[in-house]
């Protein structure tokens, strides 16, 4: 072992010469820095690998032994070596080293080498696997793959990326659940949370395979996406405003410079999935991990719990199902705002001065607290309409009524609740859109839900924490204890 290692170390050594004299080579050759920067870099990786191979060497070839015992059982080594290969970020190295099982062509149950070293379950490292996933939660599998070939020389193949990119996924669960509540000093006095959802592009949607009907009716579309539920929690401090504090910012369009930020933002999404014979429902599976983020995150009973969402009736049953009962649950203002402009263009030209004046007017009675007011109003207009007009007046009445309980807006503001949800829009289009609706992307469920995990984490700043929980994780499952 120790010749071998100092073999490698040798060839090392020279390898470091033959760099440092290729320095004064570049100098008389009058090479560009970026020149010089590239051949060393590829020399760097070649003294890396021969260093690599010298750290390996070391070990030998897993010896331990003509028998080990395990338990109740007596494991017996191999005749001969069992090759592995390990794809490290300085190239692939060929791994001679012996196995043990009951009999020979039996289960390999003990590989002290492997056990030693710690290598992971598959043929790549965990580094390769941890710079790839970083790419490929950023970017197509196709560019992450590419990205790293230029960057290393390493060729991995889109299927592979995808695998590994699954096989993390399945430690995203656990991560979360192992999380550490954020130090209450640093928390705002609301806990917030919000909920969305968005379609993901699928090649099929789990909701097609599972229905009964196998032919769609009249006109009827295909659909080809599934909807992922994107849930949001933080905190911030209160922050109490008036009704024209609220207009003069949606005029602008600009945030005021005072207002407080969101705090310790954690972004989860969840698909509906199909799990041991049955389905596991998406809004359920978010609103039930909200509900252990909200229990783990509350200082008190007293603290406010507020829940912003557009007017789906799906997630407020949710959220009544899984949130405390004191959480006040708050209509986004900005999508009220999208069914006051379909209002508007009821009776005045899209983009004019009458329209916007029309939907001030309606903001400020909402603001005010005055929702029943401007129901009454809008309801009175109708006689004035007809065709598309008159039903597309009725749907934004209708939309006001059923939400009407959580648009009391005048209290809100008092009280220096959020009222627009404007970090789970953002979160949609981050964490969902900008990867999942890349030109081209077509998803199975367990592929889609797996990304998303791993984009989640990725955009709370948690990966290198969870990076290093599922290694540890790994390593008890592969060798019985913590790498």
């Amino acid at each position: 072992m120790i010749i071998a290692q100092e073999k490698h170390f040798i060839k090392a050594t020279e390898e470091f010469k033959a760099m440092v004299e290729w320095i004064d080579q570049a100098d008389e050759e009058g090479l560009r820095i970026d020149q010089v920067e590239r051949d060393l870099f590829a020399r760097l990786l070649a003294l890396g690998f021969s260093l690599l191979e010298a750290y390996v060497a070391k070990y030998g070839c897993g010896d331990a032994g003509e028998t080990l015992q395990r338990e109740d059982r007596t494991l017996r080594r191999s005749s001969e070596p069992h090759r592995r290969r390990y794809v490290s970020i300085f190239g692939e190295l060929s791994l001679e080293r012996f196995v043990y099982a009951i009999r020979p062509k039996q289960k390999i149950e003990r590989a002290p080498l492997d056990e030693q070293l710690g290598l992971p379950q598959g043929e790549w490292s965990y580094v390769l696997e941890d710079w790839l996933q970083k790419l490929c939660v950023k970017d197509s599998f196709d560019e992450g793959v590419q990205t790293l070939y230029d960057w290393l020389g390493v060729k991995l193949n889109v299927r592979g990326a995808e695998a590994i990119n699954r096989r993390m996924a399945k430690h995203a669960e656990s991560y979360r659940e192992s999380q550490s509540s954020p130090p209450v000093k640093d928390e705002g006095e609301i806990i917030v949370l919000a909920g969305d959802g968005k379609g993901v592009p699928m090649r099929r949607p789990l909701e097609e395979r599972t229905s009964h009907s196998k032919r769609r009716g009249k006109g009827e579309k295909k659909n080809k996406k599934q909807m992922a539920y994107v849930g949001a929690v933080y905190t911030i401090d209160r922050y109490p405003r008036t009704a024209d504090d609220v207009v003069d910012e949606v005029q602008r369009e600009q945030r005021a410079a005072d207002r407080p930020q969101p705090q310790h933002k954690r972004v989860w999404v969840e698909m509906t999935q199909q799990r041991e014979d049955a389905l596991a429902n998406g809004k359920t599976r978010l609103f039930a991990r909200l509900g252990i983020e909200v229990e783990s995150r509350e200082t008190d009973q007293d603290q406010p719990i507020v829940c912003l969402m557009d007017g789906e009736r799906a997630l407020w049953a949710a959220m009544r199902q899984w949130l405390p009962e004191r959480t006040i649950g708050i209509l986004d203002l900005y999508h009220v705002m999208e069914y006051l402009w379909k209002a508007a263009h009821c009776f005045h030209a899209e983009k004019s001065q009458a329209a916007e004046e029309f939907v001030t007017a309606r903001l400020r009675m909402l603001l005010d607290g005055k929702v029943g007011y401007l129901i009454g109003g809008l309801r009175r207009k109708l006689a004035g309409l007809c065709g598309v007009k008159h039903k597309r007046l009725l749907t934004v009445i209708g939309y006001l009524e059923n939400n009407r309980s959580h648009m009391r807006y005048g209290e809100y503001l008092a009280a220096g609740y959020p009222i627009g949800s404007g970090v789970i829009e953002g979160a949609c289009r981050h964490v969902v859109k900008d990867r999942m609706e890349l030109s081209g992307m077509r998803w199975t469920v367990d592929g889609a839900q797996a990304m998303l995990y791993l984009r989640s984490i990725y955009l709370n700043g948690d990966w290198q924490e969870f990076d290093e929980h599922r290694i540890q994780a790994e390593q008890n499952t592969l060798y019985s204890k913590a790498a």
